[in-house]
């Protein structure tokens, strides 16, 4: 699909994010094609690597939430948050502009972020009607400690990417113009490491968690279906879409 474009060269797979005229916001066509590529790298022995990134000025900026109200029983976000939380293969992320939602959340599940300096990062569930979500409420305050955590998700304000570098969630920040090339130079990296010596590396990273993990996100889900029939989410996006003439 064009919304998302896969391409494969040294054993790395890039999957680039390709709908900038919307923010990058993703649909459940979006999230399944994103769900085929990460479990289709994980059963390839030609790929070692997994790189991910957006288009124009967006990471991406969330669920698109016109197809996330009409469909909001679809199966697609779990999925691809439960395919890319499980991942056996390295994931680099280079996020070259706005990372909002699950555009912020997933980047949790990377192995390795970079960010450009302009970079805007937003986790803006409450102000929704919902709960974070991708196990961000079990993995954030790890990685930012407690008061931080709950700075960037109880109050859902903006925050840089200096600060997302200060909390955890990304390793380093660049000028955007070196983004693309260090990450990738970075993915070649690990690319060019013996793969089972790879993997099996990163499985001992994340094997204290991953129980936790796939608990916090089933938890997390159960609480969003609940929140997404409730009277508050609908009149917060009712009110949402009303303002913008919709």
């Amino acid at each position: 699909m064009t919304d998302i474009i896969t391409s494969c060269d040294n054993y790395i797979l890039r999957l680039q994010i390709n709908r900038s005229q919307k923010k990058n916001a993703l649909t459940p066509a979006m999230y399944d094609a994103l769900r085929e590529g990460i479990e289709g790298a994980d059963a390839s022995d030609d790929i070692r690597v997994i790189f991910i990134t957006g288009s124009g000025d967006s990471f991406s900026a969330g669920n698109d939430l016109n197809s996330f109200l009409s469909d909001p029983g679809s199966a697609a976000p779990a999925n691809f948050i439960k395919a890319i939380a499980t991942a056996e293969t390295p994931i680099v992320a280079a996020v070259n502009g706005v990372a909002v939602g699950v555009g912020a959340t997933m980047l949790l599940h990377c192995d390795l972020v970079y960010a450009a300096a302009g970079a805007i990062f937003r986790l803006p569930f409450i102000d929704l009607g919902l709960v974070p979500e991708a196990g961000s409420t079990y993995l954030l305050p790890r990685m930012a400690g407690y008061g931080r955590a709950a700075e960037l998700l109880l109050l859902g304000e903006a925050f840089s990417a200096a600060k997302a570098r200060d909390c955890g969630i990304v390793n380093e920040v660049v000028a955007a113009d070196e983004l693309d090339d260090l990450a990738w130079s970075k993915a070649g990296q690990l690319a060019a490491k013996p793969p089972e010596a790879l993997r099996g590396t990163k499985m001992l990273l994340r094997r204290g968690s991953a129980q936790a993990v796939r608990e916090t996100i089933d938890a997390e889900l159960e609480i969003i279906a609940e929140r997404l029939v409730s009277d508050e989410v609908r009149g917060i996006m009712e009110s949402f879409f009303a303002g913008r003439g919709k």
